[in-house]
């Protein structure tokens, strides 16, 4: 059984990637923004922001949250082609088919997966030729890639939900935006320190705040203490939530 799932999820998958091949054009479009980004806040308003006292330039403190960012604006993608495919009337094409259900979603996350990952290795080369540097060990990388690859699959576990639900493209694909903003209320950019009450408070409790921090901790050779212990908490939470509902959202409709 576990054998026919995975060989009909790389089957999938290697249709999906095809998709992705024949249009590179969404790797490139989900890096520009983040790499806009890093371009507008290192050279025009890093000069004015107080990083707290922390060593090294602005592009290595900030680099996590461009990061995850950057994630967040590919999964708009994922929820995308699902929506299409789901008005296309594939779906139950392959109903037809000794498919295993599990593996059509699973070829589109794994799809989203192999660009995102694509599209954050543009955006690190654009880093390193911006300045960024890092004393991370051969371990603390493998760290980082791997919250980086959880990071991704939790939100793109969300992103079926509304690829699977929504009414319009437009819908299936907006529900990504506020994804985008949360790092822009954590310490992505600034110390949480600096925020006022209530937005410090929730800067410090949301997800991306302890996910930033070890990261750019791992990246910098030092100690990452607690926060990576919260960091994996949340991202293996929301990932599990998220896959539970999506599977169910899924057998209901075609059921």
């Amino acid at each position: 059984m576990t054998t026919h799932v995975i060989g009909d999820t790389a089957v999938l998958t290697s249709r999906s990637l095809r998709h992705i091949l024949r249009s590179p054009d969404t790797i490139i479009t989900t890096a520009v923004t983040p790499i806009a980004l890093m371009l507008l806040f290192v050279y025009v308003f890093s000069g004015a922001i107080d990083t707290g006292g922390a060593e090294g330039s602005y592009i290595d403190y900030m680099l996590p949250g461009i990061l995850l960012i950057t994630i967040a604006s590919g999964i708009a993608y994922t929820a995308y082609r699902l929506f299409l495919d789901m008005q296309s009337g594939i779906f139950e094409r392959f109903q037809s088919l000794p498919i295993a259900r599990s593996g059509v979603l699973w070829a589109h996350v794994l799809t989203s997966l192999v660009s995102i990952l694509v599209s954050l290795a543009l955006v690190i080369g654009v880093a390193l030729l911006m300045g960024f540097r890092t004393g991370a060990s051969f371990g603390a990388w493998m760290g980082v890639i791997g919250m980086l690859v959880l990071f991704t699959l939790a939100l793109t576990w969300l992103a079926v939900i509304p690829g699977l639900t929504a009414k319009t493209v437009d819908g299936a694909s907006a529900f990504s935006y506020p994804l985008i903003f949360l790092p822009f209320i954590s310490s992505a950019f600034v110390p949480t320190e600096s925020m006022p009450g209530p937005v410090q408070w929730f800067a410090e409790n949301q997800p991306v705040t302890s996910i930033v921090d070890s990261m750019r901790a791992l990246f910098a050779g030092e100690p990452v203490g607690d926060d990576i212990w919260v960091a994996m908490a949340w991202l293996v939470g929301i990932l599990v939530v998220a896959y539970i509902a999506s599977m169910a959202i899924y057998r209901k409709k075609i059921s």
